[in-house]
This record gives C-alpha cells, sequence and structure tokens, in this order.
C-alpha cells in the first residue's frame, strides 16, 4: 500500500530482458535502506525487490504489468518516481494507493500557470470499465505516474492536473511533455463504490 507521496525518482542503470520479463535496476538514495522481497512503486508500479548489489537494486516486471504501463518504454538513464511502501503509523498524505497500475494516458497538453504547470492527460475511455469506477471525477483522487493528484476538469477521456514547483521538481513530471506516456491508477474507493452500486440493481 502507497500513499502517492514520492520520495525522489530513481535512475535506470540497466535493463535485461528475459522471455516475457524485464529486470530494472535503478539507483536512488535509500538502496541502503532496502531488503530483498521488500515492495517500491515505481511510475505507481508497485515491483517487489530482487536484488542489491554495487548501490542499485533491482526489480522485475512480468508481461501484464508491461502491457499495463510505461515500464516497458524506459531507457536507461531514465527517471522514474519511487516510493516505498506506507508505514501505518504515520499520516496518510496522499490518498490510498495500490500500485497496481490501471492504464496509460498520453499527455496532450502542457501549460504554464505562471510559477506552476497544468498538465492534460487522455486515455482510452471504456464504458463497461467506467461504470466499474475506471474513470476520473471532478476533485476527485488520481495517480499519475504514482503521484497522487486531484482531478480538474475531467471529460470522458482526459482530465487535468495541477503541479506545484516542488512536485514538478522532485518528481518526473518535470520530464512529461506533450506525447509522453503516463501511469494511471484510478481511486480504488470509486472502483469499490462502483462495484457495490452494480449489486444494488
Amino acid at each position: 500500500m502507497f500513499s502517492g507521496i514520492i520520495e525522489e525518482f530513481a535512475e535506470v542503470k540497466a535493463i535485461v530482458k528475459e522471455l516475457d520479463n524485464v529486470h530494472l535496476t535503478l539507483s536512488c538514495s535509500f538502496v541502503d535502506e532496502l531488503k530483498i522481497d521488500q515492495s517500491v512503486a515505481h511510475n505507481g508500479v508497485c515491483l517487489t525487490v530482487v536484488r542489491i548489489e554495487n548501490g542499485t537494486y533491482t526489480v522485475t516486471a512480468m508481461k501484464e504489468t508491461l502491457d499495463r504501463s510505461n515500464l516497458g518504454l524506459l531507457k536507461v538513464g531514465d527517471k522514474v518516481n519511487v516510493e516505498r511502501s506506507m508505514l501505518m503509523n504515520g499520516r496518510l498524505d496522499g490518498h490510498i494507493v495500490q500500485g497496481h497500475v490501471d492504464q496509460t494516458a498520453r499527455c496532450i497538453q502542457v501549460e504554464d500557470a505562471n510559477g506552476s504547470y497544468v498538465y492534460t492527460f487522455q486515455y482510452d475511455f471504456d464504458p463497461e470499465m467506467a461504470r466499474r469506477g475506471y474513470l476520473t471525477v471532478d476533485k476527485g483522487s488520481v495517480t499519475v505516474n504514482g503521484v497522487s493528484l486531484t482531478v480538474c476538469n475531467p471529460t470522458d477521456n482526459t482530465f487535468q492536473v495541477c503541479i506545484i514547483p516542488y512536485t514538478y521538481e522532485h518528481t518526473n513530471f518535470h520530464t512529461i511533455q506533450v506525447g509522453s506516456v503516463v501511469n494511471l491508477e484510478f481511486d480504488i474507493i470509486g472502483k469499490y463504490l462502483s462495484r457495490m452500486m452494480q449489486f444494488q440493481r
């Protein structure tokens, strides 16, 4: 379980493909605090640490993960938002994030908001999935590349988020431009409510 409050971004040091799996080796400031089998969110994708050596750690993404996320597009040198699993004795500063990415979206506009930034993202809209809670709602929560954000101006297949300078500088949002592919996780509470409503008909 995560909160969507990014600790920092890690740098991709190596990518190794093995059959349908991809092993990603990364470096970040808290490598020495990690343990094998620990969960770390990468651009919002929960992955398990499988190796730690020489100031780096390695995680493995399987085909299902690669199909649903932007991890398969990563290159050596790319920056990845990382967050360790949430401690249950602290404040939940973002929202409840599972680290289970639902799909990707594409950035279609970046606007300078006189010090902050407004990003517009577009995703494939599926009416059946929307009935199950896979959608955005105004002032609701959404996770973009692992960052907990508030939705603005949603349509059936687009939404906007406002990014303050701190978030811009301390996550990989500063690398996102028109055409960039990002990971989305829709709000789990909305999914549960939508599911329960289906049984009340």
